[in-house]
């Protein structure tokens, strides 16, 4: 713990990373959490809304009138945050927000993959959220953007491909399939999300031309094919990657891409073909977790590399990233509230 702690909001408190955000900024040693906005709850407690925390002595309250505070974090719908920007920076110094408004790093990007942007003078000053795509530049920065949380899994999954240079903008061909838990939908949901529609699923929603191809293309240089499917689970991403490289790979090269990424960074696991039940990634086991899981296996007959990823999409591709980010960016330690290992045995996460 530092000798400073410092004060945080969360703007959009009664969404599921609204939740998330306040489960780990009111275990963080070094934040205070003074604020936390919803129109629709307004004056209600935060239990209600998260009945695991109910012992959270905090009610919500109206955003138009934010506390001046250290850090804003915005869990907020896409569309939101670029609308009230100054008005984050007016009640803070550092603002990271969790939706897709300042992810990508063009206005033109936005006029192709969204519905344009409203203020984009402020996307050359944003940070991609991401630590081990975006490490270096997170010191110091005052504007954080959460990445997605598909993107999130399938670029910890080709990074080290690209490193190591079996991949880039004209070397190889990738194939992703990705499958998301139901709560990437948010709180709201929707008739998709309503329990009889979803249970028992494998539904396509986003063949192709997925908005998340965007963010993989601006930060890993890669034009991929994205499919992603709903499943009946509730947390997770899980990113498959079918790789086919211009030149040979063995598995030697794979483990030394791989160990050469992630050797040092306190929230990847390298999971690929051992003992035990789960011998490759999987959601389950990272659920609740800032940790993210990476795999892969060689098919020499095709000369193709299956790439497997694995996340928890509220806390690695969304509320655990955001609050990583925001450590390094104050300089404090990189697993500062996000210790939890996680549960098991546990169900469906």
């Amino acid at each position: 713990m530092t000798d400073e702690t410092y004060t945080a909001s969360i703007v959009g408190g009664t969404g599921f990373t609204g939740g998330e955000l306040l489960r780990i900024l009111s275990g963080h040693p070094d934040f205070e959490v003074v604020q936390a906005t919803s129109r629709s709850a307004d004056n209600m407690t935060v239990g209600r809304s998260h009945p695991n925390l109910r012992g959270l002595d905090l009610r919500f309250s109206d955003p138009d009138d934010l506390e001046s505070v250290d850090v804003l974090f915005s869990a907020t719908p896409h569309g939101v945050s670029m609308g009230q920007v100054d008005e984050y920076f007016e009640a803070a110094d550092t603002v990271v927000d969790l939706s897709a408004d300042f992810r990508l790093p063009e206005a033109a990007l936005y006029d192709e993959w969204y519905d344009g942007h409203t203020s984009p003078e402020y996307l050359e000053r944003a940070e991609y959220a991401l630590p081990e795509i975006n490490r270096e530049n997170l010191s110091g920065a005052d504007l954080i953007a959460g990445g997605g949380c598909n993107a999130t899994a399938t670029m910890l999954g080709l990074k080290p491909l690209v490193d190591a240079g079996a991949l880039g903008p004209d070397t190889g061909e990738v194939v992703v399939d990705v499958k998301v838990g139901s709560s990437e939908g948010g709180a709201g949901g929707g008739a998709a999300s309503s329990h009889p529609e979803r249970s028992g699923v494998v539904r396509p929603y986003a063949p192709t031309g997925h908005r998340h191809e965007a963010e993989i293309e601006a930060y890993l240089g890669l034009d991929v094919s994205f499919t992603v499917h709903a499943v009946e689970m509730i947390r997770g991403a899980s990113a498959t990657c079918h790789v086919f490289p211009d030149e040979p790979v063995s598995k030697a090269d794979l483990w030394q891409a791989y160990r050469g990424a992630y050797a040092d960074e306190p929230f990847m696991r390298i999971v690929s073909g051992g003992g035990g039940v789960y011998r490759y990634p999987e959601p389950k086991a990272v659920a609740g977790t800032n940790y993210g899981e990476v795999g892969f296996e060689l098919d020499p007959g095709n000369r193709r590399i299956v790439v497997f990823s694995a996340i928890d999409n509220m806390m690695k591709g969304s509320a655990g990233q955001a609050v990583h980010a925001a450590n390094i960016a104050l300089g404090l330690p990189e697993d500062a509230g996000l210790e939890f290992q996680g549960l098991h045995p546990v169900g469906s996460p």
